[in-house]
């Protein structure tokens, strides 16, 4: 089992992407949340434990789990400290910039996924 927790449905990911993800099993969905900057600790925290309680709802997944950086990391050495296998996509940024008529510069990100690295 691969979940994937992050903005990125699987059905977009490339035919590379998912086929290194389908090397841990079937891969499943689960949608980042929307974390609020204003919330306190104790609502982040509650957020961690309601995403590990999903997560652990799986018997021995892979995770990827990637977004806002503070719910991430928390999430994270929750699940390492379970045991849980946690991984993040590495990609090669390809940027291309351009200025338009108006001379407002337009910036262009492509990413290319290369493999998934172990936190």
């Amino acid at each position: 089992m691969f979940l994937n927790i992050s903005n990125h449905k699987s059905e977009n990911w490339s035919a590379n992407q998912t086929s290194e993800a389908e090397k841990y099993g079937e891969i499943v969905d689960i949608p980042f949340p929307a974390v609020n900057p204003r919330e306190s600790d104790e609502y982040m925290n509650d957020l961690v434990d309601e995403y590990y309680q999903k997560v652990m709802e799986y018997e021995k997944p892979t995770v990827m789990v990637q977004g806002e950086f503070v719910f991430t990391y928390r999430l994270v050495n929750q699940l390492k400290q379970a045991g849980i296998k946690v991984v993040a996509s590495c990609s090669e940024r390809r940027v291309t910039e351009e200025i338009d008529e108006n001379g407002c510069t337009i910036r262009r990100s492509q990413f290319e996924f290369v493999k998934f690295r172990e936190y």
